[in-house]
């Protein structure tokens, strides 16, 4: 059986914040002892930066992947050289992210996985063996949110909407006789939101001149990033959650209740050299049979059996305490 290593963290969740301390312990399954010239683990932490072609110019598609930004480096020895055992060994640690005595120049950034912009942990463990034989290692990656002392430790006000959704109220084009027969679908959304509760609100249909094939609400993450004198910002959808299926019953209340992704959302963050901001659309399809010719279109993109409104989502991490 070949010596395998795994790195396992007290929290089956993973989630830690930086003023607390990562637990956990080190298992290494052997069939033989091993000698090892030590044990160390390390922290990192960083901003990954990453500007696609298709979101920049020419020039600035060259140079693809801007430098990381460091949040957290550090390394601490385990164990001192030595021998593990045959079977399974287990060796607790205990490391504190930020130390209160140090002076760490970048903010500790909520965990956030976009499509440029990527927000990482990772806990890395090295058994080193010497040069004739390579080191065993493991990595495990931990999610960071904010400390409770940076929370909100009162509610956020709610920051309530209403939108109007009729043919006057596009700026694409539209299908003729939903320009002509009309549409109109009213509503009310939450566009301040803790990361803790489910975005919520209603709509109503009022009028529509053809069926609706459905109603949808788009969440949408808005990714910018300096590059040089120009920012270059991408917008990209996160996930969809239908509230209707098929035509609906005029002037009947539909509830909106779309819960949030952890690691595909955060914070909202203005930081100087980027920014992770998010959007919420609301999308009416009708029904058409141009629809029919274009199952798999890309549903940020307007289309002419579409009606849609977009409103800015600000996300905010609260104490949890007050949904208790």
């Amino acid at each position: 059986m070949p010596t395998r290593i795994e790195l396992k963290l007290s929290r089956p969740n993973r989630i830690y914040r930086p003023s607390e301390p990562l637990q956990g312990k080190i298992v290494v399954k052997s069939a033989s002892s091993i000698s090892h010239y030590g044990i160390r683990m390390a922290l990192n932490g960083s901003v990954n930066l990453q500007v696609r072609g298709g979101s920049a110019g020419v020039i600035e598609s060259f140079y693809g992947v801007v430098k990381p930004i460091t949040i957290l480096s550090k390394s601490l020895d385990i164990k001192p050289s030595g021998k593990i055992v045959s079977g399974t060994t287990e060796i607790p640690f205990s490391i504190i992210l930020r130390n209160s005595k140090e002076d760490n120049l970048e903010r500790f950034y909520e965990t956030f996985h976009g499509t440029n912009i990527s927000i990482q942990y990772l806990a890395t463990v090295d058994i080193m063996r010497g040069y004739l034989h390579k080191p065993l290692s493991a990595i495990v990656e931990f999610i960071v949110e904010s400390d409770r002392a940076d929370l909100l430790d009162q509610p956020i006000p709610p920051e309530i909407v209403i939108f109007y959704i009729t043919q006057d109220t596009q700026r694409h084009p539209i299908l003729p006789e939903l320009k002509s027969g009309g549409f109109r679908i009213i509503g009310r959304i939450s566009t301040q939101r803790s990361m803790l509760e489910p975005l919520s609100g209603e709509l109503t249909v009022e009028a529509s001149a053809i069926p609706i094939c459905s109603i949808d609400i788009h969440l949408l993450r808005v990714e910018s990033i300096l590059l040089g004198e120009k920012i270059v910002t991408e917008t990209s959808l996160i996930q969809t959650t239908q509230v209707a299926d098929g035509d609906v019953c005029r002037n009947m209340t539909l509830p909106i209740y779309v819960v949030l992704p952890r690691l595909l959302t955060c914070p909202t963050v203005l930081a100087g050299p980027f920014s992770i901001e998010f959007k919420v659309a609301i999308v009416i399809s009708f029904q058409s049979e141009l629809s029919k010719l274009h199952p798999k279109s890309d549903p940020r993109t307007p289309r002419l059996w579409t009606a849609m409104e977009t409103l800015p989502l600000e996300l905010v991490r609260t104490s949890p305490s007050l949904f208790v």
